[in-house]
């Protein structure tokens, strides 16, 4: 079945992801793009400022790029918003008021206790709470969120090495400039450099993780117990988040006990999921940002240099920030909505 859809945010970096992966996409069909009101009413070749290697679709080209209103837009079975946190907080809430269902890359409202915050591998049963959502804001539509791009990273790996019980994880991170957008970082700040400090970063994959990894009764979710502390860096690689991570769990598990639980760990029947989810490299110098992110569609964790710790284990992962990490996680979140009848 096909489901009519719209991009709200469309002329972005993400938004333009957005568009790249959807419009090829089996089970979606581009019906709306919205953007600010200086984009509105203009053909989307000529709002969109175009940066992805890919041409701009010729079926996406000529749509009229709307305001981003309810009100504006042609009824559709579901929105995908790739808008600035700050806008989100302002309009997302209305759509779903109208009774769209939306898939957000946006800050906005991850921690909400109503919210499902997804990476469908890790926590697909947290879909759950939008009945809880609907009851407690009376809304027809519905929000899901997928979390942030260094956060998604991460926490794949961990909820396969949480069979041995998660106490403690610290991670640091090396993060591509395309996640700070088009015009996050200057040349002159980036070139020859790295910036150890990324606004708000570090409280969000601390508090995403535990989200993510957190258990639904059906009712309430319960975060997860671990301790997780981050030290977010921003480094001159264009696209491709690279993290170091150390993690302490309850039980002793080794290398090759880490290595076992990545390996297999299940992937799930969707379209834009890989399999296997996680790749795990024997060669100590892998994953690399410009070797191995686009795997798997740029949709697979990649991780290595797995070896045991004083206090646990260490180990590398990469994913691709703007495709894993930010639009491709929305049309996932997307596919598992559609699957699991929710639009």
């Amino acid at each position: 079945m096909t489901h009519t859809v719209g991009v709200l945010g469309a002329t972005g970096a993400v938004g333009q992801r957005l568009i790249q992966l959807l419009d090829p996409h089996p089970d979606f069909e581009i019906r709306a793009l919205t953007a600010s009101s200086e984009s509105a009413g203009k053909p989307y070749r000529e709002a969109a400022k175009w940066r992805i290697s890919t041409p701009i679709p010729d079926d996406v080209a000529t749509i009229t790029v709307a305001e981003t209103a309810p009100d504006a837009i042609p009824d559709v079975d579901l929105l995908f918003s790739s808008l600035p946190s700050s806008v989100g907080e302002r309009v997302e809430s209305d759509f779903c008021e109208a009774g769209y269902v939306v898939s957000s890359n946006s800050s906005n409202q991850r921690m909400a206790e109503d919210v499902p915050l997804v990476i469908p591998e890790v926590n697909a049963d947290h879909l759950g709470l939008l009945e809880v959502q609907r009851d407690s804001r009376g809304w027809d539509g519905a929000m899901v969120k997928n979390p942030n791009c260094s956060t998604i990273t991460m926490v794949p790996t961990l909820k396969a090495l949480d069979e041995f019980g998660l106490s403690r994880v610290h991670v640091a991170t090396l993060q591509a400039v395309s996640g700070a957008g088009y015009s996050g970082v200057t040349s002159m700040e980036i070139i020859d450099n790295a910036i150890p400090h990324i606004g708000g970063e570090e409280e969000k994959m601390e508090s995403e993780s535990k989200k993510l990894l957190g258990s639904f009764d059906g009712a309430e979710l319960s975060t997860h117990e671990a301790t997780v502390s981050a030290s977010c860096n921003r480094i001159p690689t264009l696209d491709g988040h690279l993290e170091n991570v150390w993690v302490e769990t309850e039980e002793e598990a080794g290398v090759e006990d880490a290595i076992g639980v990545m390996e297999s760990y299940d992937p799930i029947d969707l379209p834009s999921s890989p399999d296997p989810l996680i790749r795990v490299f024997e060669e100590p110098e892998r994953p690399q940002p410009r070797l191995d992110r686009e795997r798997k569609n740029g949709m697979q964790i990649c991780a290595g240099g797995l070896r045991e710790s004083e206090t646990g284990l260490q180990y590398n992962c990469l994913a691709h920030n703007t495709l894993r990490g930010a639009a491709g996680a929305s049309v996932l979140n997307g596919e598992l909505l559609a699957k699991e009848g929710h639009l």
